[in-house]
């Protein structure tokens, strides 16, 4: 990691009536000019096999500005609105990379309500953010300082299904710096009965944070189900749906941060499994669990936090056999069934699954750093297999 990190700051904020109305609109005007962009471009490469980008497209804002039928969109800050422009550039620029899917319409139901805005488009003063068309700052519940001197360079400003306003200001962080280095080694292997179990044989328990309010959720939907739709009661009770799902992914977003945080503090090389989760929620009994472990976003938390920090994360092959095999002599059981959670190897060792698993991961990934396989799971190597698969001899007695 070399110079500031910029990270996003987030907080709460409560918006007076005029603050809240100018906002929805600005929510409604982004989306109807990414829509509209998106449309003009998918219609141009599709018809005339013309690619047209950002400044074709900023060039049609104005025109649609000028027009009857669009000219509500001159009434709220040009900023977002361009801002949505550069978001659909970037889409498409990662999906000619074949980095992400073609760009999706944005709905008025589905999609995040939200609107980007940059310096020329807010006021910054005496720790007040005033945005664009606006003449009072924002009443921020500020839950935590920003570092001292800081000065954001945008905002973004979101509201979401449970009706909650929140502000997100990126700025630069110079208290993010490599932490001192230490020799702690781990291996992580990922569960349902234990969220996390290290290879030094620790266990951290699975919180289930969706079965705590799966009757509280249940009966709220049940309540949703019973009103008319197109009815303000209806669009109550979705709110309050919402809420319980925002209470669940609250808590599970805290105690990922937490793990992660702890984690990457304590260890200098954290070795980790690359599981194929959209593959696994194909399992119908255990769809629910996985999904309410939040795996991918652990991931996602441990990857980012070591950046920053200075440490080391090794992702090694999804069809590595880790709980298979067993970590002192090596040898590799014909099956595995999930029920099984000890078991005794030939060699006379009793393993727990979960901690043998963890085990092997750590082996698996120092190989993979031994054998200049990458930190990254390889598909398709060019030597064959790559280093995680490569047959494990049993050692003779």
């Amino acid at each position: 990691m070399n110079g500031l990190v910029k990270r996003a700051f987030r907080y709460r904020f409560y918006p007076s009536e005029a603050q809240a109305a100018e906002l929805s609109r600005t929510f409604g005007c982004v989306r109807k000019v990414y829509n509209l962009a998106l449309q003009a471009r998918a219609e141009a490469w599709t018809l005339r096999g013309e690619r047209v980008g950002y400044e074709a497209t900023s060039a049609l804002l104005t025109v649609w500005k000028r027009t009857e039928e669009l000219a509500f969109l001159a009434e709220v800050s040009s900023v977002p609105l361009q801002q949505a422009l550069r978001h659909l550039q970037a889409g498409f620029t990662n999906f000619f990379a074949k980095r992400a899917r073609f760009p999706r319409f944005k709905s008025r139901k589905k999609s995040r309500a939200s609107a980007e805005y940059t310096r020329s488009a807010f006021r910054w003063r005496d720790g007040a953010l005033t945005l664009a068309k606006m003449a009072e700052p924002l009443d921020i519940r500020w839950s935590r300082p920003l570092p001292e001197g800081a000065v954001p360079s945008t905002v973004t400003v979101s509201r979401d299904a449970a009706g909650r306003w929140f502000v997100s200001l990126l700025c630069d962080d110079p208290g993010v710096t490599p932490l001192p280095a230490t020799d702690a080694v781990i291996g992580v292997d990922a569960g349902l009965d234990h969220l996390l179990v290290l290879s030094t044989g620790e266990k951290i328990g699975n919180p289930r944070h969706e079965r705590r309010d799966r009757a509280a959720l249940a009966k709220a939907q049940r309540a949703l189900c019973r009103k008319q739709k197109g009815s303000a009661n209806r669009n109550k009770a979705r709110v309050k749906v919402a809420r319980v799902h925002a209470r669940i992914a609250d808590r599970r977003s805290d105690f990922l941060h937490k793990i992660t945080t702890r984690l990457v503090r304590e260890t200098q090389t954290l070795v980790i499994e690359d599981l194929a989760v959209s593959n696994m929620v194909g399992n119908h009994r255990l769809a629910r669990a996985i999904n309410d472990a939040g795996w991918r976003r652990f991931r996602q938390l441990l990857l980012y936090k070591a950046n920053w920090y200075g440490r080391d994360v090794i992702v090694v092959d999804r069809w590595f056999p880790s709980s298979k095999l067993c970590s002192v002599c090596g040898e590799l059981a014909a099956v595995m069934p999930l029920q099984v959670r000890t078991w005794t190897c030939a060699c006379g060792t009793t393993h727990d699954r979960d901690v043998n698993a963890a085990r092997n991961i750590l082996a698996a990934g120092l190989a993979v750093t031994v054998c200049g396989a990458g930190v990254r799971p390889q598909r398709n190597p060019p030597g064959g297999q790559s280093a995680t698969k490569q047959k494990t001899l049993r050692r003779e007695p």
